[in-house]
């Protein structure tokens, strides 16, 4: 079983949780069911559900009413799996911006592990 972790801003903010609260019930519901899958199958877990991206950043995928939502992730060691951010995909791809910036989270929660600021 893989644990799941939600990054979290300097300020606390929790990029994820901000995004997933704004969405529907059904939505929610929907992400709830692929974390525990995530949970239970860690990289195993494939299309339709989850995708790789690049840079060691994956997707967990969720259609819902014609749009199609998106949560960023990305393994760490020891079975470990860090939540970054959600989207609203517009687009056949998730935007570059939007990678990126699941990129920079990932290294700020690496250093913020390294300067001892956070214990996982």
């Amino acid at each position: 079983m893989y644990q799941v972790f939600y990054y979290k801003t300097a300020r606390g903010d929790c990029p994820f949780k901000l995004f997933v609260d704004g969405t529907s019930e059904k939505v929610r519901a929907k992400f709830d069911k692929l974390l525990d899958l995530l949970r239970q199958h860690g990289p195993d877990l494939k299309r339709p559900y989850a995708d790789a991206l690049r840079d060691g950043i994956r997707e967990l995928r969720v259609g819902f009413g014609g749009d199609q939502y998106r949560a960023l992730y990305f393994f760490l060691y020891d079975g470990k799996i860090v939540i970054t951010h959600g989207i609203i995909k517009k687009t056949n791809d998730v935007p570059s911006a939007e990678i990126d910036r699941a990129i920079r989270y990932k290294g700020d929660f690496l250093r913020m592990i390294d300067n001892g600021e956070l214990e996982i």
